[in-house]
């Protein structure tokens, strides 16, 4: 793994990287396309998504690593196309496995819920104007990867940019683990019941990351509910258990500051942890409200980079609905989505039926 300290000791293998242009990733083949300008003058710089359809844009045979994801769309921000990020669908396969280890909406991949883009500055994940999403997870294999992008939008998607950046290595460790994400919603959860973030996970590995997109449906504040760990074999009580939402991504006290007599939570964006979108601070979506008095949206991610929550046989991971008033703590019901990331002995995956498209759709 590469970083300041050691990105000057030489390395094997072979760096490859798959685009339109040079969508097998081969050698001496990068933008051979013809343009107006003439050959290899940007001749293909993306590709076009047919509706109902899915694309394979990267298939790798051999042993390696995939180092770097990049992909952008066109803004299609009108009220007939603006749920786009949530009608595309990201699935990652690995080996030979037929069942996807990665099935995401694309935006919610990116940490970009209710299909709207967000600045996200973190380490593994970092999205920047406009719409350039970018993926840094490290990403091995023994014998194949493929990347699928699965169009479900009404329309064509007329421009559809990516790279896809990988090293053709041998010499990987034999205790590596498969990359995972897993995305799941309930648009109105159980009274009293905890959403589940993840479950059915039998195996060896290590949890790296969360995203929440919060769509919260009732009054007061929505952030006394705690983020339980069950781990190798823990079924009443979980290993780990948390303090309140907040206090998982990072934050205190609701992210609150008084501003103009008004109660406003405060956004931020670090390498690990993040609170990047709330729609009640953007004043384009015409919401004037604190959180006493509407139901905003909100993306939040913390990423396990320098704590990976590490299972030997198991894991199933929850999250309380659990809010307070003037009256005390209260059961709650909310609009939850969540990405689960993690890495597993394992190349299959295991992942529930993504919801379909209408009900993908943010609030």
């Amino acid at each position: 793994m590469n970083n300041l300290n050691n990105i000057f000791i030489l390395q094997d293998g072979k760096s490859r990287a798959i685009t339109a242009e040079n969508p097998k990733g081969e050698k001496g083949r990068g933008g051979i396309a013809a343009s107006a300008l003439g050959p290899s003058r940007k001749g293909k710089p993306c590709i076009n998504l047919k509706r109902n359809s899915s694309v394979t844009i990267a298939e790798i045979t051999g042993s390696g690593m995939i180092q770097h994801i990049w992909i952008t769309i066109p803004d299609r921000t009108s009220d007939a196309n603006r749920y786009v990020l949530r009608d595309l669908i990201l699935k990652i396969y690995w080996d030979n496995e037929e069942i996807p280890a990665v099935i995401s909406p694309l935006g919610d991949f990116f940490c970009c819920g209710f299909a709207t883009e967000t600045i996200v500055n973190s380490l593994p994940i970092v999205v920047c104007p406009t719409r350039g999403m970018n993926c840094y997870f490290p990403m091995p294999f023994r014998e194949k990867a493929k990347i699928v992008v699965e169009n479900q939008h009404p329309e064509d998607i007329n421009g559809f940019f990516y790279q896809i950046d990988y090293l053709i290595t041998e010499k990987l460790p034999e205790n590596f683990g498969y990359f995972h994400a897993q995305w799941r919603r309930e648009r109105i959860t159980e009274k009293g019941k905890d959403f589940t973030i993840l479950d059915n996970v039998i195996g060896k590995g290590q949890y790296v990351g969360t995203y929440l997109a919060l769509s919260t449906l009732e009054r007061y504040w929505w952030g006394e509910g705690e983020f339980k760990f069950y781990i190798d074999g823990d079924i009443e009580y979980p290993t780990i258990c948390g303090t309140g939402t907040e206090d998982y991504f990072g934050g205190s006290w609701s992210f609150a500051k008084q501003i103009d007599n008004r109660t406003v939570e405060i956004n931020y964006s670090t390498p690990f942890l993040g609170y990047p979108f709330y729609s009640a601070n953007d004043t384009k979506l015409h919401n004037p409200y604190h959180n006493d008095d509407a139901p905003p949206m909100r993306g939040l991610y913390r990423f396990h980079i320098p704590d990976p929550i590490l299972f030997s046989e198991n894991i199933r991971i929850t999250l309380q609905q659990i809010g307070v008033n003037f009256s005390g703590l209260f059961e709650r019901q909310d609009d939850v989505s969540t990405t689960a990331y993690w890495y597993l002995d394992s190349a299959g995956g295991n992942l529930p039926t993504l919801p379909n498209r209408e009900d993908r759709w943010p609030r």
